[in-house]
């Protein structure tokens, strides 16, 4: 069986992005069973509902839903479960301390294969409030405005 390379994307929490201003991401393993990794291979998951915390030293994700592999047998894992996140001690140390400032939380950004192995894209982030969701929507459609009226320029001066 030849070595599986490059990135697959299984799941992406697009509402994160929607909710929290962006401060740090880290990328790390998880600790899976088999059937979790079958159902993940076949690009089943939903990270909206997770998010991460530090407990004891280590890093936890919770909530994250993997549905149940459709040909496991009494080997199935349960679809809600908390899964240890495998990140090195520095890292987890320097989240712990982010973490216990105010309104900082871990949220999962997204959920993919890379080289063969199951990784997750963890933020660090902080609550958006209402205008500052409402400011990011503006500065997205004022760049899309102008993008559209330099394009025009462009084909009016081509033709």
């Amino acid at each position: 069986m030849a070595k599986e390379t490059g990135q697959k994307l299984v799941a992406q929490n697009k509402k994160a992005r929607h909710e929290y201003t962006i401060l740090d991401t880290y990328e790390c393993g998880m600790v899976l069973t088999g059937t979790e990794v079958k159902s993940l291979r076949e690009g089943r998951a939903n990270l909206v509902d997770g998010y991460a915390y530090i407990q004891g030293g280590e890093a936890w994700i919770d909530n994250v839903f993997i549905p149940e592999y459709t040909q496991g047998t009494w080997t199935n894992h349960a679809a809600r479960r908390k899964r240890k996140l495998l990140l090195h001690k520095m890292e987890i140390r320097k989240i712990e301390s982010k973490v216990k400032e105010t309104g900082h939380t871990l949220v999962p950004l997204s959920l993919y294969f890379k080289d063969g192995r199951a990784k997750l894209e963890l933020a660090l982030a902080v609550g958006k409030k209402l205008y500052d969701k409402r400011q990011t929507l503006r500065e997205r459609q004022d760049r899309r405005e102008s993008d559209r009226a330099m394009a025009a320029a462009r084909r009016r001066q081509r033709g």
